[in-house]
């Protein structure tokens, strides 16, 4: 007999206005000519469990865990806009860190569904950055940590494409969910 574990995740990325509506691009040009509005600035990106993250989660299963889980205290989301595409399952950090990391909103992380039910198996990170706290372009990569602190480890890790540009009147949400299956 033999059984794999499979881990997976997903990062969805969106960004509000002061009205908490999610924002939308600028039409292309076919679009102004048909007034088309662009398409909503909410965008899903696979990531990748880095290898800190593969030990975390081992870690997690010990009687005595010897590493901080990531936690609503203990949790933090971190931006950046240094995609390089290297090396991306030992990454501990975004390569170019933008702004403050951002501790797990209240209630995170949480089971995508409650327990024996389909999604029992998902678990759901979320930050969001208030109006003001970021005013950056360009930011195309994101990392879920358990701490903010230099020795703190990196559960997983994303490339967001295409780039998301946040202004200082804009709110940036970040949702995380990591599903672990058995086969």
């Amino acid at each position: 007999m033999k059984d794999r574990i499979l881990i997976k995740g997903m990062v969805t990325v969106q960004v509000l206005d002061k009205d908490g509506n999610v924002k939308r691009r600028a039409p292309t040009w076919f679009g102004r000519l048909f007034r088309i509005p662009g398409r909503p600035m909410r965008y899903h990106h696979h990531n990748i469990v880095t290898r800190e993250g593969d030990a975390l989660i081992a870690d997690a299963l010990l009687v005595s865990p010897n590493k901080a889980k990531v936690t609503s205290s203990t949790g933090f989301i971190q931006v950046g806009t240094g995609w390089t595409g290297n090396s991306t399952k030992t990454n501990t950090r975004c390569n170019t860190a933008t702004g403050s990391m951002k501790a797990l909103d209240s209630g995170y992380p949480a089971l995508k569904a409650a327990w024996g039910s389909v999604g029992d198996t998902t678990l759901i990170y979320r930050a969001t950055f208030a109006a003001g706290t970021l005013n950056v372009n360009g930011i195309n990569e994101a990392c879920l940590l358990n701490g903010n602190a230099g020795s703190s480890n990196c559960l997983a890790y994303a490339q967001i494409t295409p780039v998301v540009n946040v202004t200082s009147s804009d709110t940036l949400q970040i949702q995380w969910e990591i599903t672990i299956l058995g086969q």
